[in-house]
């Protein structure tokens, strides 16, 4: 039996193209997963050393710019303040008298901080720094640790100046801060002045090159109250407690007397002799008495301190400082007046009890 074929009707096209081959610029850019993840890590690895090159540069401009403004003295450091010294310039502060209002400054800097640092200047021998600026904040820096131990005070902000010390540019550093902020008494101009003469380092031969050196930018008048001053407390600025209480009017009208007649510093010395429990207005008293040519009699003239202790309370003014359990007190007494100030807030005492304790004090003067 034989098998049949079984034919099948396949109808081809005429002619079949074979593919043509891809040219290479035509081949697939399709990348596997292995490939995609290659590809993006390193782009990645490469964005980030970017980034990195870039914070780099701006790390090593930001260094530069803050050791150049450290070394201008324009970058706040704290340094310990046991090694701050106060040797290279004699301060121009004349504190014969306690310094009444350093109470004040340590209250705010204990509530508030210190916001204007101190400046100082490295020593050449590596000990510490030398104070050029901020006597007053440094001292009460100094009363607050000793007043509440160790914490808290032992390091101080301080502005640390990189030059070599120039002394006539560190004298004229310092008046001008106080200068400026017109903290400063013709005084103690005058003293700084005779300080900045004495000094060896400096270049000032005479005072009034010292003037013009420490005060160039005062006027010439005001540069002549400082030589009045200056010629004033050579003849008897030993004597005076209070010469920063002198007003300049008085200060200039009696350096004219004593040039004129300097006899009378022997008998402005005979006269405060002795008294050191004087006041400030006793102090002036005297010096207002000599201040006028015509108005004194070098013989027979009693002691102007005799006379206002048997005036008995004819006095203007008096002013004096107590301590208290509150802190520092100012009392001003004068004619129908008694002024207290003292850190405290005396509205918030009830007022009952505010009144009896004024009674009492006025009843306890009599």
């Amino acid at each position: 039996m034989s098998r049949k074929r079984r034919v099948f009707d396949i109808d081809l096209p005429e002619e079949i193209e074979a593919p043509k081959p891809q040219a290479p610029e035509e081949k697939s850019t399709r990348k596997g997963p292995m490939a995609s993840a290659i590809s993006e890590n390193a782009e990645a690895l490469q964005a980030r050393k970017s980034a990195m090159e870039i914070i780099r540069e701006e790390n090593d401009s930001l260094a530069h710019e803050y050791v150049a403004l450290r070394e201008a003295g324009q970058v706040v450091q704290n340094v310990p303040l046991e090694h701050v010294h106060t040797a290279l310039l004699v301060r121009d502060r004349m504190l014969k008298v306690e310094d009444l209002e350093l109470g004040e400054l340590m209250t705010s800097i204990r509530e508030l901080g210190l916001s204007n640092p101190i400046r100082v200047v490295a020593r050449p021998d590596g000990d510490g720094y030398e104070l050029v600026q901020g006597y007053r904040r440094l001292n009460a820096y100094r009363q607050l640790k000793a007043q509440d131990g160790q914490g808290g005070w032992d390091d101080i902000p301080a502005l640390v100046l990189a030059e070599a010390p120039d002394i006539s540019g560190l004298y004229r550093r310092m008046v001008d801060e106080n200068v400026v902020r017109k903290d400063l008494s013709f005084a103690e101009m005058a003293h700084v002045a005779q300080v900045y003469l004495a000094d060896p380092s400096t270049e000032a031969t005479d005072l009034s090159e010292a003037v013009a050196a420490l005060f160039q930018s005062a006027p010439y008048s005001k540069r002549s109250y400082i030589r009045s001053f200056a010629a004033l407390l050579d003849r008897i600025g030993d004597t005076l407690i209070y010469p920063t209480e002198v007003p300049r009017a008085l200060g200039i009208a009696l350096a004219r007397v004593l040039k004129d007649r300097p006899e009378v510093a022997e008998l402005i010395r005979k006269d405060l002799s002795d008294w050191d429990g004087r006041s400030i207005t006793d102090e002036l008293d005297v010096l207002r008495k000599f201040a006028q040519t015509d108005a004194f009699d070098t013989s027979d003239a009693p002691p102007a301190k005799s006379v206002a202790r048997r005036a008995g309370g004819a006095k203007t003014k008096t002013t004096f400082h107590i301590k208290s359990s509150a802190g520092q007190v100012k009392c001003t007494a004068s004619q129908g007046r008694l002024e207290i100030k003292v850190d405290r807030d005396f509205s918030s005492i009830e007022r009952t009890r505010l009144e009896h304790a004024i009674a009492s004090l006025i009843d306890g003067l009599g």
